[in-house]
């Protein structure tokens, strides 16, 4: 007897679900349950539509209920809500939203792919027309038509998360001044906040106003104006916001049900992805999942997940018995000409565990310097003491950054070390990377670290007292360089030795780390104890902030929105 399978929700879990299940199983009864007019958009492609990136808004539709029929024999009902699970009847109980008559159908297997939607807190204010947020399709065209319409000069995103950012460079685009408010004291909180700080220059450099470390205190609508209060006792003058302070899980219809809630409010799933009743799966972003390199329960709202989950569950109604292990947060995100993307454990999860860890700070460039063109990477690598287990990697940067953090992807999912790293042969070619490719230098310096040939130090450790030795050039040096820091370049350095202290540690520092380890090597082997600080001068200027001192473009991007 052929299988009934009801669904709901489309998008990335659902609808990869019901294709995936007419490719194993074509005598089953599939049915989508979608209480919006579209079953499988491109989300991720809804900022880049308002500020005209993607110019038709058909491009964003990948399935209509008529070519997921045609294609996959399977029935599509927009706007049909599923409002209620009687999981003892196996049915589920459904409104149709256009005619209001509700209705009942019967499973034998039920996939809950429900999503999550925007968060919004109660704050003064927040239920004006002039405040959006962007989950869907009707979203973007409410936003566009806001646009198309008043013609606003200036927009305050709250929120410097993901779609927080990504609005912002969209409304950019689109000719307006905009403004950033987050709460914490960065820009993408979950990246390090060394790394995020790399960012906040780009967004100044862009036009973009920023305020950080302030959350809202209230929204004031006039005729024409909002008024964006701060907690600060900032107020700030737009035309239009967009709330963009983070999603969670729609767990309503799975909480009523009494299927089992997880610690972090998402719905609880097994290995195979079953919730707590057997004949019931959910996928996507309402679920927890593990943390694939803590082994803790975790929300991560990603569409490459939520795809996959949605096949695995089709395999498993279909008896293959898939296990989904866990989830490692690989995500990249464009700002304007620059690139933020990382995968595995940030350093901020990592300092809340027991882990014995290590960090090292990169500075390569994209390709072969000779070659015109080359960019610089900025890599942060995260990694267990001794083993050398890859934890986590961060990179900023422009060209060059996708293909690495998928290589460092792709090398934590497969359990290699950063030994393994200096093994890896990757493709080379003047115009797209080195002989010695990033990932692979990568390598050689974690390797370095752990084998004992060089000892490492971070910014974050070095005291007011301690021995500082900038290696670089004089002319560099005289630019710009570590208060008390002494100057002796690389080069001069084996006649100068009688210059330095024999009693304490030599903490050494160039641009990005390279010369630096040099002159280690050449202290060590005379006799000094030396510390080659990770990333040199390029990561102490990330550490300082140096991007968001008080610069007068910072203070006219933000005199462009105050009123007090």
């Amino acid at each position: 007897m052929a299988k009934k399978i009801l669904i709901v929700g489309g998008v990335a879990g659902g609808a990869s679900a019901a294709a995936r299940l007419r490719r194993l199983d074509e005598s089953a009864h599939i049915i989508i349950f979608e209480r919006g007019d579209y079953i499988s958009f491109a989300n991720c492609g809804l900022p880049y539509h308002i500020g005209g990136t993607i110019e038709s808004r058909d491009d964003l539709l990948l399935q209509t209920p008529e070519s997921f029929k045609q294609r996959f024999n399977v029935e599509v009902r927009t706007e049909n809500e599923v409002v209620g699970i009687d999981r003892n009847n196996k049915q589920v109980e459904v409104i149709d939203l256009g005619s209001g008559d509700k209705y009942t159908e019967k499973y034998d297997k039920l996939v809950l792919s429900p999503g999550a939607e925007p968060t919004k807190p109660s704050i003064a204010g927040i239920e004006s027309d002039r405040i959006f947020t962007l989950r869907n399709v009707p979203d973007t065209d409410r936003i566009n038509g806001f646009i198309d319409s008043h013609q606003p000069k200036r927009a305050v995103v709250i929120g410097g998360g993901y779609i927080g950012l990504e609005m912002a460079e969209n409304l950019r685009d689109r000719g307006m001044l905009v403004a950033v408010v987050e709460m914490l004291d960065q820009v993408l909180p979950l990246m390090d906040k060394e790394m995020a700080n790399l960012l906040h220059g780009q967004l100044h450099r862009h036009n973009i106003a920023l305020w950080l470390d302030d959350a809202v205190a209230d929204f004031q609508q006039s005729d024409d104006r909002l008024t964006v209060g701060l907690k600060s006792g900032m107020q700030l003058s737009c035309d239009f916001a967009i709330l963009a302070i983070g999603v969670r899980p729609e767990v309503r219809l799975a909480k009523e049900a009494g299927l089992e809630i997880g610690p972090c409010g998402g719905i609880k799933v097994s290995p195979n992805l079953q919730t707590s009743d057997p004949d019931i799966y959910a996928v996507g972003d309402a679920i927890e999942v593990q943390d694939f390199i803590l082994g803790k329960p975790v929300l991560i709202p990603l569409a490459g997940p939520a795809n996959k989950q949605g096949r695995m569950v089709a395999d498993n109604i279909c008896g293959r018995n898939r296990r989904y292990t866990g989830t490692q947060g690989t995500a990249i995100l464009k700002v304007f000409d620059l690139t933020a993307a990382m995968t595995g454990a940030s350093e901020k999860a990592l300092a809340r565990t027991n882990l014995k860890y290590e960090k090292l700070y990169l500075h390569p460039a994209n390709h072969v310097g000779y070659y015109p063109g080359a960019k610089q990477m900025h890599i942060k690598l995260l990694f267990t003491k001794p083993q050398g287990k890859i934890l986590g990697v961060q990179i900023v940067g422009s060209d060059g950054v996708d293909r690495r953090i998928d290589i460092f992807a792709v090398a934590i999912r497969a359990g290699l070390t950063v030994f393994d790293l200096q093994e890896l042969e990757l493709a080379y070619a003047p115009p797209y990377g080195s002989g010695k490719d990033a990932v692979n230098m990568a390598g050689f310096a974690a390797s370095n670290v752990l084998d004992g040939t060089v000892d490492v130090a971070q910014w974050d450790q070095i005291g007011d007292n301690d021995y500082v030795l900038d290696v670089r050039t004089a002319d560099e040096f005289n630019r710009a360089n570590v208060p008390s820091s002494v100057n002796i370049p690389v080069d001069e350095l084996r006649g100068r030795l009688n210059e330095l202290p024999q009693d304490t540690t030599v903490n050494v520092y160039c641009g990005v780390g390279i010369r630096s380890y040099i002159a280690c090597r050449i202290l060590t082997q005379n006799g000094f104890e030396a510390r080659n600080i990770s990333g040199g001068f390029i990561t102490y200027c990330s550490y300082e902030n140096k991007e968001l001192s008080d610069t007068q473009t910072a203070r006219q991007l933000r005199e462009e929105f105050c009123l007090i």
